[in-house]
């Protein structure tokens, strides 16, 4: 199997670990003991470094990440600290290799279903007294919602309060999908092996689990290329994502460089039209033209920059677009490049009509963002016969409307709304957030590790849109384009935060940061690094 992209770091489902697992032991022979000692032994120097010699509580369930929990106990307790261990489920119902790490352990010490009476008790005198919790109840194999003594044990936990270092994932975290269905818990740092997961970049899940430590336990270095392709690729956005776009050399021209038709604008909105403007110059594009309405074409040129052309098109007469504009933007389209519609443009009926025929008709790439995908809310499936490329990039609200799903349905399935949109309108679907996800209509996904809260304005989407539509008019194909413009995009709000506090951070000062993330992710410094490089949270 191959990542979703050369410049993605695969991200596993637990059916993917699940393979991987049983490729190790049963086609390449390693005992399956000996990679539940080298897991426990990972958690176990989290544990011991977070508990700086205080008590540690360690709660198992009956799988194989209480078996882990079993060899982490182990050797914190040799390693001379006070360990306290409480299962979910009678000894007698470990098996395998949980089993075995059980008996190493000994039974002697361990409270068997911590959950009743006096044992209940016990277990929450012992938690109010940790310094740190190990959380052995749940792993890559769940799914759903937690139930019985399980959900009961989470709760507890997560109502003590205490710091929790999760096996592999916060129990009640899909590691699939980052979903969290019911009970769940917050850990401070999760302990994960041989490759991290997709629950762990994907929210709700990735507010779950803290600091995401990759343990390295013996699997085969070829375990993800055995995986059979039978469900598409998830990966996490790197650095190579900006070597891979097209770039300018010596016989490169302003028209050759990429251009870049915005339509958007209206009375009130002028500044989200000047913003995506912005996005496609410091995106790297050549040449870039705001089509708005005539009543605002003069405050849209001063806001954009002096490096900016504008277009009046027909208007309402109160600053909105009307269909009439539909030509004269069709014109301009026959050059080539991309455009960028909707920011600013408002809902009012003429407006939304002019943009569905713009859509429909334009064979350029495109980027719809804003009020151009408000004009397909309820009506995804008209996408799906544009004749060019599509990218849209809707917050979780505008994918809703898109999609027609209840309100907040998205956030909690974030993975799930992204693909089914992609598949549904045939489109690269960019569902922003810290967490964004860039979904092909093929399935396969990319997802940026944003630690950008500076993004959290009003404008930041406008910018967005703009530099994607850059990467596009420069010749990326579309899944390239958004994912090289989301990863530019977080990485100057990181640097616009170094300046200054991100919560005084504007859209503007992110687009002077564009130039220096591109230099710094494709310059001399980036030259000879790692491929993999995950993240402490």
């Amino acid at each position: 199997m191959e990542p979703p992209a050369p410049w993605c770091a695969p991200l596993l489902t637990g059916a993917q670990m699940r393979a991987i697992d049983r490729y190790g032991i049963e086609e390449q022979g390693i005992p399956g003991i000996d990679l539940m000692e080298r897991a426990g032994a990972g958690v176990a120097r989290a544990a011991e470094e977070m508990a700086a010699g205080g008590a540690v509580v360690v709660v198992c369930g009956k799988g194989n990440n209480g078996g882990d929990g079993f060899v982490a106990a182990r050797l914190l307790r040799e390693a001379g600290l006070e360990v306290k261990v409480f299962t979910t489920h009678p000894l007698a119902e470990y098996s395998g290799d949980a089993a075995v790490a059980l008996a190493r352990l000994g039974a002697e010490g361990v409270v068997e279903e911590a959950l009743h009476g006096e044992r209940r008790a016990e277990f929450e005198a012992a938690l109010g007294g940790a310094a740190v919790v190990v959380d052995g109840l749940l792993g890559t194999g769940f799914s759903g919602a937690p139930r019985g003594a399980v959900a009961e044990a989470i709760k507890i936990v997560e109502k003590a309060g205490r710091p929790v270092v999760a096996i592999d994932l916060p129990s009640g975290v899909d590691g699939s999908t980052g979903a969290v269905a019911g009970a769940a818990l917050t850990a401070k740092r999760t302990v994960t092996f041989h490759l991290p997961k997709v629950g762990h970049y994907v929210a709700p899940g990735k507010w779950r689990a803290g600091t995401v430590e990759v343990v390295e336990i013996g699997l085969p270095a070829d375990g993800y290329a055995h995986l059979p392709s039978t469900e598409p690729a998830v990966g996490l956005i790197q650095r190579e994502v900006v070597a891979a776009l097209p770039r300018r050399g010596p016989h490169s021209h302003k028209f050759t460089s990429g251009q870049v038709v915005v339509l958007g604008g209206s009375a009130d909105l002028a500044g989200a039209v000047a913003l995506t403007v912005r996005g496609a110059l410091r995106g790297g594009a050549g040449y870039v033209i705001a089509c708005v309405p005539a009543a605002i074409r003069e405050r849209v040129a001063v806001l954009s920059g002096p490096e900016a052309m504008s277009r009046a098109l027909p208007e309402d007469g109160a600053g909105g677009l009307v269909p009439a504009a539909a030509a004269e933007v069709a014109a301009l389209l026959e050059r080539g490049g991309a455009v960028a519609v909707g920011n600013g443009a408002g809902r009012t009926g003429p407006t939304q009509e002019l943009i569905r025929t713009v859509v429909r008709e334009s064979q350029t790439p495109l980027v719809l963002d804003a009020d151009g995908l408000n004009a397909f809310a309820g009506r995804l499936g008209e996408l799906a016969g544009r004749p060019g490329p599509t990218v849209l990039t809707p917050h979780a609200g505008e994918l809703e409307r898109l999609l027609g799903w209840e309100r907040g349905r998205v956030g909690a399935a974030r993975l799930e709304a992204a693909r089914t949109a992609a598949s549904a309108s045939r489109s690269v679907v960019v569902l922003k957030g810290d967490d964004t996800i860039v979904a092909a209509p093929d399935g396969r996904v990319a997802i940026n590790d944003g630690r950008a809260p500076a993004l959290a304005t009003a404008g930041s989407g406008d910018l967005l849109a703009g530099v994607i539509a850059a990467q596009l008019a420069a010749g990326a194909d579309p899944f390239l384009a958004a994912a090289a413009g989301v990863y530019l995009h977080a990485a100057a709000g990181r640097l616009a935060a170094r300046r200054r506090a991100a919560e005084g951070v504007l859209p503007t000062d992110v687009a002077a940061a564009l130039p220096r993330a591109r230099w710094l992710a494709d310059g001399e410094q980036g030259k000879g690094r790692g491929r993999w490089r995950g993240r402490r949270r």
